[in-house]
C-alpha cells in the first residue's frame, strides 16, 4: 500500500504539471482512500481483486490527458508554462477522487486482513510492512529505475495477492499497467532521476534542451551556443575587478554550461554542485565542452545550501546558476528543492564563504519585479549595501543581481533600486517561501483545499455509512492529524539541517517508522498505569523541540547536529506513538478506529498549509493543541484504561511503570 502510494505521488507530479505545487495533494487523496478503506472492511462488497483494475485506468486516464496547469498572477509564481491539457479544475478533482478510490480499494484488503489480528499486532505488521515499502521505493530511486520497474513490481504483487482465485480481468489490467508505463519508460531521449523524469532532445550540433516532468528546464550547450542565446551569464565576469578566480563555487551547476564559462574566464579551481544526478550524468555525456571532465573542477551532487553549511572553503566568486528546481522535494511538504537556498539566512551564509574583494551573483528567469526586489533587497541586508542589477526584462525576466563583499568590489552599471514602493521582505529559514508574494495563504489553494474536504465529506459518508461509528475515536482522530503535521516538521527540519534531498527526505520517513515501531514494541509488552503522564511527556518533547531554534542545531558540527536534530525530532515521534498505542490497543473495533485516525492524518495534511501563514515552527504550536484536543476528547477512555489494567496487569506479570 505505502510502496503504491509512493510511486504514484512521484509518477504523477512527473506527468500532472505543477501538481506538485499542491504540495500533498496525492498524499491527501491517498489519507482519505486508505481511511475509506478501513471503514468498508467489513462491507459486503469487496473492492480489493478490482484494485489492479482501478490502478491501471488512473495510469491510463493520465497519460491520455497530459495536464498543464497555467497560472499567472502576482501573489503565487508558478515557473514554466506549455500548452495542452484539460482544465484545472477538471483534472484536479479527478486525479485526487481517482487516486482516493484507487487507495480505498487497495486499503480494504488491508482492513481485512488487519481485522483478523489483535489491533497492536496488526498495527505492527503494518509498520512493518511500511518499512519495506519505502526501503523498496528509495532502492530504486538510488539506482534511478523507471516506473517500468515500479509499475512491474506492483503488477507482480497484486497478482500474487490475488492467488488462488486470480481472474482474467485481473491478468489483463497488470498486463495493460506494465506496457503503458513501459511503452513511456522505453521513449527515446528520457531518464529517470530521484527528482524528475528528464527529456533531453538534441536541437543541434552542440545543443541539447531539458524538459523535466514536462518542463522546459534548461540547455546542455557549448560556449558559442550560450553567448549568442544569453549573454548574460558572462556579465558576472565583467563586473568583478581585478578578482583572480582563484576558487569558484557554481551552485545549480546543470549540464555544466556555467562551469565551462568560470573556466573559461581563468578560474582555477571550480566546485560544481549539482542535486540532480540525472542532469549532471547527462551533462557530463553531452556537453561539447566537456567541463565536468576537466581537472580544475570537482563535482558536488548536493544541496545547494547544506553544502554550504558543511564546507570550510572560501571562494573569490559564488555564482546561484539557475537553481530552479520545478518540484517540491516530496509529496508531503511544501519546500521546493531550492527553497532553503534563497532565504536570508542562506546569504549570510554565502557571504561568510567569501574572500577577501571576492563577489556574490545568482541569476534566473525571475517572472515578476517583485521577486527580483525580494532577492536583491535580502542581498543587501546580508551584505549591507545595494546589489548591482543587470536585466533583459521582458515576460520571462532575466536577470542578473550581483554584490561584492565591499560596496566597491563588484562594478556597477546599474544598482538596484525597488521598481515600486517598498520591497517584499526577506525570507528566513523558519519560512522559505520566496515564491509567495505576502505572508498568506492564496485563494486558489483554499478554494482547492476546501473543495477537497467537501469531497472527502461526500465520499466518506457515500461509501462508509454514517459518520457516528468515528465518533468514539474523536481523539484518535485528533492524533492523526497531529501527528501528519509533526511528520512534516521534521521532514522540513532534518532538509534544512542536512539538505533538501531526496536521500534526506528517504531517511527522515524511514526514521520516523522506526520510531513507531519502538513505540509499538514497547507498548506491547508494557502497560503504563498512568497513560496521563505519556501526554505530560509529549507536551514536554514539544516545547523542547520549539524553544530550541533551528540556527542554534545548524550551528554544530555534523556529528553533533545529527544527534541533537534525531533527539529532538524523534522524541516527540516516539512519545505521541506511546500515546496512540496505548489507547489503540483497546478500540473495540481495530478498522474504524484506524481509519478514524488516517481521516485525522488527512485533515493535518490540509492544516499544513497553515505554514504559508504561520512559518514551520509555530506548526509545533498547532501540534501541541491538536493533541491537547486529543487528550481533552479521550480522558474518559483514559480514566477507563486505569481502572481495566490493574488486573491484567497483575495477571500476565506486565511492568508497571508510573
Amino acid at each position: 500500500m505505502l510502496f503504491v502510494e509512493l510511486a504514484l505521488i512521484r509518477w504523477a507530479g512527473e506527468n500532472v504539471i505543477y501538481l506538485s505545487y499542491f504540495s500533498n495533494f496525492v498524499l491527501l487523496g491517498s489519507f482519505l482512500g486508505i481511511g475509506v478503506g478501513f471503514l468498508r472492511a467489513r462491507a459486503r462488497t469487496d473492492l480489493f481483486p478490482w484494485s489492479i483494475v482501478l490502478l491501471t485506468f488512473l495510469i491510463g486516464f493520465v497519460l491520455l490527458f497530459p495536464v498543464t496547469i497555467n497560472r499567472s498572477g502576482n501573489e503565487l509564481i508558478y515557473f514554466g508554462t506549455v500548452p495542452g491539457g484539460l482544465p484545472m479544475w477538471t483534472m484536479l478533482p479527478i486525479i485526487f477522487l481517482a487516486v482516493a478510490v484507487v487507495m480505498a480499494a487497495i486499503a480494504q484488503g488491508v482492513a481485512r486482513a488487519f481485522a483478523t489480528f489483535e489491533a497492536l499486532e496488526a498495527y505492527r505488521l503494518d509498520i512493518l510492512g511500511s518499512l519495506a515499502g519505502i526501503v523498496a521505493f528509495s532502492l530504486l530511486s538510488f539506482t534511478g529505475a523507471p516506473p517500468l520497474v515500479w509499475g512491474t513490481i506492483v503488477a507482480i504483487a497484486f497478482l500474487a495477492s490475488y492467488l488462488p482465485a486470480i481472474r482474467l480481468i485481473q491478468v489483463v489490467a497488470a498486463i495493460g499497467l506494465i506496457v503503458m508505463l513501459g511503452r513511456e519508460s522505453l521513449t527515446p531521449g528520457l531518464s529517470w532521476s530521484p527528482y524528475y523524469k528528464i527529456y533531453a532532445v538534441t536541437k543541434g550540433p552542440g545543443l541539447t534542451a531539458l524538459a523535466v516532468n514536462g518542463i522546459p528546464h534548461q540547455w546542455i550547450e557549448s560556449m558559442a551556443w550560450r553567448k549568442k542565446l544569453e549573454p548574460l551569464y558572462f556579465v558576472p565576469y565583467a563586473r568583478i575587478r581585478g578578482n583572480q578566480l582563484r576558487n569558484v563555487l557554481i551552485v545549480g551547476a546543470g549540464g555544466g554550461s556555467d562551469v565551462a564559462i568560470a573556466l573559461a574566464h581563468g578560474a582555477k579551481h571550480v566546485d560544481a554542485v549539482e542535486i540532480d544526478p540525472g542532469i549532471y550524468a547527462l551533462g557530463r555525456r553531452l556537453n561539447p565542452n566537456r567541463p565536468y571532465q576537466d581537472p580544475r573542477v570537482t563535482i558536488h551532487i548536493d544541496d545547494g545550501r547544506a553544502f554550504l553549511q558543511r564546507t570550510h572553503s572560501t571562494y573569490d566568486l559564488i555564482l546561484f546558476a539557475l537553481p530552479d528546481s520545478l518540484a517540491l522535494v516530496s509529496g508531503q511538504s511544501a519546500l521546493r528543492l531550492e527553497s532553503y537556498l534563497f532565504t536570508l539566512d542562506a546569504m549570510r551564509a554565502a557571504r561568510a564563504h567569501l574572500n577577501p574583494g571576492g563577489a556574490f551573483g545568482m541569476y534566473n528567469y525571475y517572472r515578476e519585479k517583485w521577486l527580483v526586489d525580494r532577492y536583491a533587497n535580502t542581498l543587501q541586508v546580508a551584505f549591507g549595501h545595494a546589489p548591482c542589477i543587470d536585466a533583459y526584462g521582458g515576460v520571462a525576466w532575466f536577470g542578473l543581481l550581483m554584490v561584492g563583499l565591499n560596496p566597491g568590489g563588484v562594478a556597477c552599471a546599474t544598482t538596484w533600486s525597488p521598481s515600486v514602493g517598498a520591497a517584499p521582505a526577506p525570507v528566513t529559514d523558519d519560512y522559505p517561501f520566496p515564491y509567495l508574494r505576502t505572508r498568506s495563504i492564496p485563494p486558489l489553494y483554499l478554494a482547492v483545499l476546501g473543495l477537497i474536504l467537501l469531497a472527502s465529506f461526500v465520499l466518506i459518508r457515500a461509501a462508509a455509512g454514517p459518520l457516528g461509528q468515528m465518533r468514539s475515536y474523536l481523539d484518535l482522530f485528533f492524533m492523526g492529524a497531529a501527528f501528519l503535521l509533526l511528520e512534516t516538521k521534521n521532514v522540513v527540519q532534518f532538509a534544512l539541517l542536512f539538505g533538501t534531498t531526496w536521500f534526506v527526505n528517504a531517511l527522515v520517513f524511514f526514521g520516523i517508522l522506526l520510531s513507531v515501531l519502538a513505540a509499538v514494541e514497547v507498548a506491547r509488552r508494557t502497560r503504563f498505569r498512568q497513560p496521563n503522564l505519556l501526554y505530560l511527556a509529549l507536551f514536554g518533547s514539544l516545547i523542547l523541540a520549539w524553544a530550541i531554534p533551528p540556527e542554534l542545531v545548524l550551528s554544530l558540527d555534523v556529528p553533533a547536529r545529527l544527534a541533537a536534530a534525531v533527539s529532538l525530532a524523534f522524541a516527540p515521534v516516539f512519545l505521541a506513538n506511546l500515546v496512540f498505542a496505548q489507547r489503540f490497543r483497546d478500540v473495540s473495533s481495530s478498522t474504524i478506529a484506524f481509519a478514524t485516525n488516517l481521516l485525522g492524518a488527512m485533515v493535518g495534511g490540509v492544516l499544513e498549509y497553515s505554514s504559508l501563514l504561520l512559518g514551520y515552527r509555530t506548526l509545533l504550536v498547532v501540534v501541541a493543541l491538536l493533541y491537547a484536543c486529543a487528550f481533552i476528547s479521550g480522558r474518559k477512555y483514559l480514566a477507563l484504561n486505569r481502572k481495566s489494567q490493574e488486573p491484567a496487569i497483575a495477571d500476565s506479570g506486565m511492568q508497571q511503570f508510573t
